[in-house]
C-alpha cells in the first residue's frame, strides 16, 4: 500500500483505524470515515485513505471535495479509471463500485452528506467545478 506524499497525520488516523478494526478511527472529528482503497491511474499500485461518509439505502456516499481545492482528489481521478474499489467500514472490508451520482438523487445525497459535513457547502462556493458525489455500491 503506497502512503507516499500522505500527511502524518491522516497515516496515523489509518493506521489507528486497522489496528483496531474502526474502534478507534471510525468516528474523527466527529464524523464517521470509512477506508477506501482504489488503484492509482498513474502507479497501478493500491491507494488507501479515510473519507468522511455517509449511508445510502443502496451504499455509502463520499464527495470529492479535495477542500473546494480547483482539482479533484487524487482518490476521485483514481475510480474515474477503476470503479472496483475495496471499502472498510469499522471491521467491515468488502468489494464495491464506485459511480458517479447526477441530477435529482446527487441533489439528495449531498444534502445528507452537508448535514454531515457542512463545510461541503462553503468548498462548493470556492471552486467553480462542481464536486462530484460518489456512490460505492457493495458487490
Amino acid at each position: 500500500m503506497s502512503n507516499v506524499g500522505l500527511p502524518s497525520w491522516i497515516t496515523d488516523h489509518m493506521q489507528r483505524y486497522l489496528e483496531t478494526d474502526g474502534v478507534d478511527g471510525h468516528i474523527f472529528q466527529g464524523v464517521p470515515t470509512l477506508l477506501l482503497t482504489t488503484i492509482g491511474c498513474k502507479t497501478g499500485a493500491p491507494r488507501m485513505l479515510p473519507l468522511i461518509y455517509g449511508k445510502a439505502s443502496d451504499g455509502y456516499v463520499l464527495i470529492a471535495s479535495k477542500g473546494g481545492a480547483p482539482e479533484h482528489p487524487a482518490w476521485y481521478a483514481n475510480l474515474l479509471a477503476e470503479s472496483c474499489v475495496q471499502v472498510q467500514v469499522l471491521a467491515e472490508k468488502f468489494a464495491a463500485t464506485a459511480t458517479v451520482v447526477e441530477g435529482e438523487r446527487r441533489e439528495n445525497l449531498w444534502a445528507l452528506m452537508a448535514e454531515i459535513w457542512p463545510a461541503y457547502n462553503e468548498y462548493q462556493s470556492k471552486t467553480e467545478r462542481k464536486i462530484p458525489v460518489v456512490l460505492l455500491t457493495p458487490n
